[in-house]
């Protein structure tokens, strides 16, 4: 384990806390009370489409649970979500479906 002083680890949460607080200003304190371009608007509809495949595709991919092996159980449960979601186009419908598939893979495989 790599160890640090109090005062180094502190100075990096404090500079990490400015930082992170000077790119949300920038947004909402600068330019929050101003229309925003069109193009700008159509970019940010995309953002929690680029985002979600991000945060989940590792956990079906490499899972911890399982020591990073993919199993078939998180493969057939994305398979499901994203089937549902996509011909639904309903995220609420593609989420139950992926739960109830979840338990449903978790039951009969183990």
């Amino acid at each position: 384990m790599i160890t640090m002083p109090d005062s180094t680890v502190w100075l990096v949460i404090v500079l990490l806390g400015v930082g992170t607080f000077l790119i949300r200003f920038s947004f909402l304190g600068l330019i929050g009370d101003r229309d925003l371009p069109p193009w700008i608007l159509r970019a940010l509809r995309y953002t929690p489409v680029a985002v979600l495949p991000g945060l989940v595709a590792p956990l079906v991919l490499w899972p911890a649970a399982t020591n990073g092996e993919p199993d078939a159980t998180r493969l057939v449960t994305a398979a499901v979500t994203l089937a549902v979601g996509m011909i639904t186009k309903n995220l609420v419908a593609g989420i139950l479906s992926g739960a109830g598939a979840f338990y449903l893979m978790t039951w009969l495989v183990g």
